[in-house]
């Protein structure tokens, strides 16, 4: 069984972190171990990592006043080679990603409330920005939802709409792209979130009809489903986490089977496991990461990999297939600053 490669994205000095850039990191398939590699690129503040979907390609948001985003070729052994790095258009980049085809690179601008799109050439290459479509409006939060606040762009598999999460106009946007022209189309209706949500990341369901969106400020998982017409449709809302204290949901996503939602919970540091066998998720257990800001995770294979910023670590799950539920393996393994694992 031959070992893969796991790369890591956070935060650098230019955003008060502790990080050089990304960290590459071999895992072993069979028992989850990381064995860290070093630095595999020196960039700033690479603080979410995506692949393309057929080429030997990663891409890294530099989360910066004046947004860019970098393009690495893969080596066989983690090694990253830069290939671009490319205007965002806006500020804070916080998240992208690669259509299906592989030909459009779409980005979520946090500070400036925008997406961009950048076309990929045949060898994944970005070219500069070819639409960028910036958000209006706020929420009621004035701390947070002053102006908009992209958080995530989440193309569908198939032939469906982008979607992109905004946490500060409580929203989901959907666009269509027109592929020939690099430009997003609006469809209507985007879906609204009850005030004060503060929606940051949605998870899809292989199913392709039901979608779940962590609401950060209001520690919230609400549940949709998608009309005959691809619109999201409100099921209902349950607490992110069923521990007490500052609850700040994070990443949110579905196991491989379907059988059930994970959401990761800053603050209380845990990782809330949810069955969904009914109309709403269902808590089934709640395990602690042993860090106190599970930034991101990612789920491959029987594994589970959590990326706590503040603590400096990656924690290493083995995940019971019966229950769904993560148990911890060995020692966190040391990384600073870590804001995303990409296996």
């Amino acid at each position: 069984m031959t070992n893969t490669i796991v790369h890591i994205g956070g935060y650098t000095a230019a955003s008060g972190g502790r990080g050089d850039g990304i960290v590459a990191a071999r895992r072993d398939p069979g028992s989850g171990e990381l064995t860290p590699l070093g630095t595999a690129a020196v960039t700033d503040s690479p603080s979410f990592l995506v692949r393309h979907p057929v080429l030997p390609v990663l891409y890294a948001v530099n989360e910066l006043p004046q947004g860019q985003v970098s393009a690495f070729g893969v080596g066989t052994d983690g090694e990253l080679t830069p290939l671009a790095v490319r205007s965002t258009g806006g500020a804070d980049p916080c998240h992208l990603a690669v259509a299906p085809d592989g030909r459009h690179l779409f980005v979520a601008n946090y500070g400036g409330g925008s997406v961009a799109v950048l076309p990929l050439d045949e060898r994944g290459v970005p070219a500069e920005r070819s639409d960028l479509v910036v958000h209006q409006g706020h929420g009621p939060d004035p701390e947070r939802q002053e102006k908009a606040h992209c958080h995530m762009v989440s193309p569908d598999p198939g032939s469906g709409p982008l979607l992109a999460v905004d946490l500060g106009t409580d929203s989901v946007y959907r666009y269509d792209l027109d592929a020939g022209a690099g430009r997003l189309v609006p469809r209507a209706p985007r879906t609204r979130t009850a005030d004060g949500t503060g929606p940051r990341h949605l998870a899809r369901h292989p199913d392709g009809r039901r979608y779940w969106l962590a609401g950060e400020l209001d520690a919230t998982v609400t549940a949709y489903e998608a009309t005959p017409e691809g619109a999201l449709h409100e099921r209902g809302r349950v607490d992110a986490s069923g521990r007490t204290g500052h609850v700040q949901p994070s990443e949110i996503a579905v196991g491989p089977d379907g059988r059930f939602l994970y959401v990761g919970n800053r603050g209380v540091g845990t990782v809330a496991v949810f069955a969904l066998d009914g109309e709403l998720p269902r808590l089934v257990a709640e395990v602690d990461t042993g860090g106190e800001w599970p930034r991101h995770f990612a789920l491959t294979g029987a594994h589970l990999y959590v990326a706590d910023e503040r603590a400096d670590m990656v924690r290493v799950f083995r995940v019971d297939p019966g229950s769904g539920v993560p148990e911890p393996l060995g020692e966190p393994v040391p990384v600073p600053s870590p804001t995303c694992v990409l296996p």
